[in-house]
């Protein structure tokens, strides 16, 4: 097809645009190019081809919604497009209709199940990945209609006793619905169950709705059909929902007949539909005494999976690292978080259950050191047998073109695997490392340009949230960080190996610290920007690299606190880090960064922080990847951020337990308003590059506090310094397990 390349593409595109009165597409890209760096690659297309994905969708939204608003939509819409309401989004020319205020929802699964599904702030639950959902409602005989997702007073909670179980409670006066929703095994096939359970004052229906949306927008319904036994429902010939009991009464509706909510007092009864636009909706009824109980529970099978087991939580949670600390809420939030880690590394990881289950090699590193830090190794170890098979020929590790961060990342990950594990590099990961490495190296720009950039990455996308194609430092952190973990596995795999990968990146590093010069020069102060060329803005948390997670240079490092100090005065709204760019609202994730880069300072607003981030949790534990500063809903990203949760698991470990060069650090950063009573503190057992360690804090308001741990190291004690704020830094004898602590004098 090379004869193609000989059309006059752009003469056509440029006359046929003109000829309709349209902008000339092709100088329109031109200037859009013009405000970012030259690269070899302009965007991902994963992330192009997710975007058309989204607004497609959106587009249908469009269509569909503000026209259709006597429909019951899902709880995002009902509050985006209530005029009201502080969600309200007016609508104008925008040409498409997304979810940018209430992106929350949270995944419910079964370990190393591949689906997920998810159920909305409401109660809404969506089975299969991007497909339709089902409600529940409560309609008594006198008119009035429960609807969860407009119900004034709501209540969510997950429970992880036995597994994952979301529930949901709505009321209002004289009517109380509750929704469950969890996976379980039957027959070896993962079930995902519903089941709703309704009281009324008076007689009613319990009304399980079978709807063509999701917490994203429309998601078509072509044809639904009830079983005869009146106990089933198939849809589109595909997927079966079965009923634990039969419906008394069953409606079906269409897009020209509206909603089936508008039907639901018609006498005629329906068992099929059909909709040519794909708006099937669905009710089967089931009654309800007054004064009683009714329940029914909807099953939906899953995608079936071999490796299933019964036991499979006992599994998933057995050796992990515990926590046991006086503060509910941050307990509730990191089991939470070790729930999801668990659900979303079925073989690869998942940054989320829906608009992020994709893979990244970027979140990818942040997840799997989470499962390592929680002990969680099996998974993190199948995940990274994995990324060999997505090598390139020439040592690229490529999830996406064009992000040049993904090769230190993988290099850094792996040997944090095999220093916390205490396990030899195995030698089928010689050729990975070697090639990962000479990519970095390949990669480098020369060291004598005469530009800002000599000698780093070359410009590109690299994280969305840092802005337009640049020469990102975080890039280059991640390449130094890169070779110098090729260095140390490679010392360990062959102590004759040519390579001199500690070499090289001293002179990437050289490299970095002089374009940084230029910038401290530039900017009148040290703290780093995002690129070379840009000026200090929300992009410059990127720069944290630098000390957290890599820990490329020392904890006072005066460009790194400056970069932080920065961001604190400028780029934080409500107490947390709000990213103007792309993402426009509060980061979690990115939150924490701060917090550990002040953790590892000892500076104490590390904590102001983490309140912060444990306050932007839903009721559920979860987070979405940015925070509307006013809904407190989720604005961007995948509404269960999976990366937030192994932020949260991290910056949990850290507070206990941290590697700082050669010596490890106990109990920086756990909070002091925890000693004010006198139940112990646990941690553990934890992974370190030394050796696991659990960890005791016995808190006694009216005696000494006592500090006591038990290690197994991979081969000699480290040097250890505990550090519990409140008291004075003691670094106790080698081969001491335990210690009395002294307070520390006011203001001192």
């Amino acid at each position: 097809m090379s004869w193609m390349k000989w059309l006059p593409w752009r003469f056509v595109v440029r006359y046929a645009a003109r000829r309709h009165g349209f902008l000339d597409p092709i100088a329109l890209l031109a200037r859009l190019h013009s405000f970012a760096q030259p690269s070899e690659v302009g965007e991902p297309i994963e992330l192009l081809r997710a975007g058309v994905v989204f607004h497609a969708r959106g587009l249908i939204n469009s269509r569909v919604i503000q026209h259709n608003l006597d429909w019951v939509w899902p709880y995002w819409i009902e509050r985006q497009f209530d005029p009201r309401d502080v969600s309200f989004i007016p609508r104008a020319f925008s040409i498409t209709h997304i979810n940018l205020t209430h992106r929350n929802w949270t995944a419910v699964s079964y370990p190393d199940c591949q689906d997920l599904p998810i159920v909305d702030p409401r109660g809404l639950l969506t089975p299969l990945l991007d497909g339709w959902s089902l409600d529940g409602w409560l309609m008594a005989e006198d008119g009035r209609c429960l609807l969860p997702s407009r119900a004034a007073d709501c209540r969510q909670r997950q429970d992880m006793d036995l597994g994952v179980r979301i529930t949901t409670e709505t009321q209002m006066t004289g009517l109380a619905l509750s929704s469950s929703v969890w996976v379980e095994l039957e027959s070896g096939v993962p079930v995902c169950k519903l089941h709703l359970q309704a009281r009324a004052e008076t007689n009613a229906w319990l009304v399980l709705a079978l709807r063509p949306q999701n917490p994203e927008g429309i998601s078509f319904i072509h044809q639904v059909s009830l079983s005869p036994a009146r106990d089933a429902w198939t849809v589109d010939d595909t997927q079966r929902v079965e009923f634990s009991s039969a419906a008394e009464r069953h409606h079906v509706s269409d897009y020209r007949n509206g909603d089936v909510f508008i039907h639901l007092r018609d006498r005629d009864d329906q068992t099929e539909g059909l909709c040519d636009v794909g708006m099937v909706t669905a009710a089967a009824l089931f009654p309800v005494k007054a004064g009683e109980t009714a329940e029914i529970t909807a099953s939906i099978p899953l995608a079936a999976a071999a490796s299933l087991a019964a036991d499979a939580w006992d599994t998933a949670h057995r050796g992990r690292c515990r926590l046991a600390c006086p503060d509910p809420h941050y307990q509730f939030l990191y089991d939470a978080a070790v729930t999801s880690l668990i659900l979303h590394s079925p073989d690869d990881v998942y940054p989320g259950p829906y608009t992020y289950k994709r893979f990244w090699f970027r979140d990818a590193a942040f997840i799997i050191h989470a499962l390592l830090c929680a002990g969680l190794t099996d998974r993190a170890e199948r995940a990274l047998a994995r990324f060999p098979a997505r090598q390139t020929a020439l040592g690229y590790f490529r999830s996406q073109e064009g992000e040049w961060d993904a090769n230190g990342e993988v290099l850094w990950i792996l040997q944090r695997f095999f220093a916390l594990t205490g396990r030899p590099p195995a030698p089928e990961w010689l050729g990975p490392i070697r090639r990962g490495a000479r990519w970095i190296m390949r990669k480098r720009l020369s060291d004598d340009l005469d530009a800002p950039h000599a000698g780093l990455l070359p410009a590109g996308f690299s994280a969305e949230h840092l802005g337009p194609n640049d020469y990102y430092y975080w890039d280059d952190f991640w390449g130094i960080a890169g070779l110098r973990a090729a260095a140390a596995m490679l010392a360990e795999m062959d102590p004759g190996q040519p390579e001199d990968f500690a070499q090289d990146a001293d002179d990437f590093a050289a490299a970095v610290v002089h374009s940084l010069a230029g910038c401290a020069h530039r900017l009148g102060r040290p703290a780093m920007p995002a690129s070379p060329y840009r000026r200090l803005d929300a992009g410059a948390i990127g720069s944290l690299a630098f000390g957290y997670p890599a820990q490329l240079c020392a904890p006072d490092d005066p460009r790194l606190l400056d970069c932080a100090e920065f961001l604190l005065s400028r780029c934080f709204v409500n107490g947390a880090f709000y990213q103007d760019m792309i993402h426009s609202g509060l980061n979690p994730y990115l939150t924490l960064h701060v917090a550990q880069v002040l953790l590892r300072a000892g500076d104490s607003r590390y904590l102001d922080l983490m309140d912060a981030v444990a306050a932007l949790a839903s009721p559920t534990g979860q987070w979405p990847e940015a925070v509307h500063p006013l809904t407190g809903g989720g604005c961007m990203g995948d509404g269960h951020h999976v990366w937030a949760a192994a932020e949260w698991l991290l910056m949990i470990r850290n507070c206990f337990v941290r590697e700082e060069g050669e010596r490890l650090i106990l109990c920086a950063g756990v909070p002091a308003r925890w000693l004010d009573q006198n139940m112990p503190i646990r941690f553990g057992p934890a992974p370190t590059a030394f050796g696991a360690v659990s960890i005791s804090i016995t808190p006694d308001p009216g005696n000494p506090t006592r500090v006591d741990w038990q290690s197994d190291w991979h081969r000699t004690a480290p040097p250890i310094d505990i550090r519990l704020p409140g008291f004075v830094p003691v670094s106790p004898e080698a081969g001491a397990g335990s210690i009395v602590l002294v307070k520390r004098e006011s203001g001192a």
